[in-house]
């Protein structure tokens, strides 16, 4: 598709210049020049297509970057240096800086360093609201079963009306119940349910696997799933699956 969409703007840019040398009306003139400019940035745009949100790239770290994040790591029990270096070098690192330095805390699991940067990041005059910003953070969060910093969070994304798309709600949910945290990925889940997109299925098998801990509440989602597609079949574990764990776990704690 890319070589069809080059190949007719280079036939447009090709017949601008015939126009230009053969053709002594003004008029004309004045229309290949703009067919001529036109056609080179659609080159450019198209050459930069797909647009990646710049959260879902692959952030390699520059050596500005890995020397701030070492600073960071070695500053954050002194608040004052930690807050002045901040203000003297991490604002000051390019965008791409701080974007794969912040990854790298997120991948450390470097809550309170990631918190401070997500601070930065939403100070900064580049910053647009993005679901995959805060799709890590939550994520972060999840794994280090940080409530408070997580709830935080949600109401910031709420105040920006970023909206998550349903994949994203399963994954989110699936997290929280992996990471022993039902109620808050239940509440997820009912802002999942209350969410404009249409529901999908795939997301709610994914909720659902991580529900066999909590049969209570993958029944309330059992019903909603089944609601929503009456056509489709819920895999329901043995009962006596966590019975059979339970005894393998004594049996080797004796």
């Amino acid at each position: 598709m890319q070589r069809l969409t080059r190949s007719l703007i280079a036939k447009a840019r090709a017949s601008s210049i015939r126009l230009l040398l053969h053709d002594t009306s003004i008029e004309t003139q004045r229309l290949a020049l703009v067919r001529f400019y036109v056609s080179g940035s659609a080159v450019a745009v198209s050459s930069s297509s797909p647009s990646l949100s710049i959260w879902r790239r692959k952030k390699e770290m520059t050596k500005e970057g890995l020397i701030a994040a070492k600073e960071l790591k070695r500053l954050q029990s002194n608040p004052v240096r930690l807050h002045r270096f901040i203000l003297s070098h991490v604002s000051r690192l390019l965008k791409s800086d701080i974007v794969s330095v912040l990854a790298e805390f997120q991948r450390q699991n470097q809550v309170f360093l990631s918190m401070k940067l997500y601070d930065v990041v939403r100070k900064e005059i580049w910053y647009r609201p993005d679901m995959f910003f805060y799709r890590d953070m939550l994520m972060m969060l999840a794994r280090n079963r940080k409530v408070d910093e997580s709830r935080r969070v949600w109401e910031d994304l709420k105040k920006e009306q970023v909206l998550f798309d349903q994949h994203t709600f399963g994954d989110l949910v699936r997290v929280y119940l992996d990471s022993g945290l039902p109620s808050e990925a239940m509440d997820i889940y009912d802002e999942m349910r209350r969410s404009p997109d249409p529901p999908l299925s795939l997301p709610f098998r994914v909720i659902l696997k991580g529900l066999i801990p909590y049969p209570e509440l993958r029944e309330k989602v059992k019903d909603d799933f089944l609601e929503l597609f009456p056509d489709m079949i819920v895999y329901d574990p043995p009962e006596d699956l966590f019975e059979d764990r339970e005894s393998r776990s004594e049996s080797e704690v004796e």
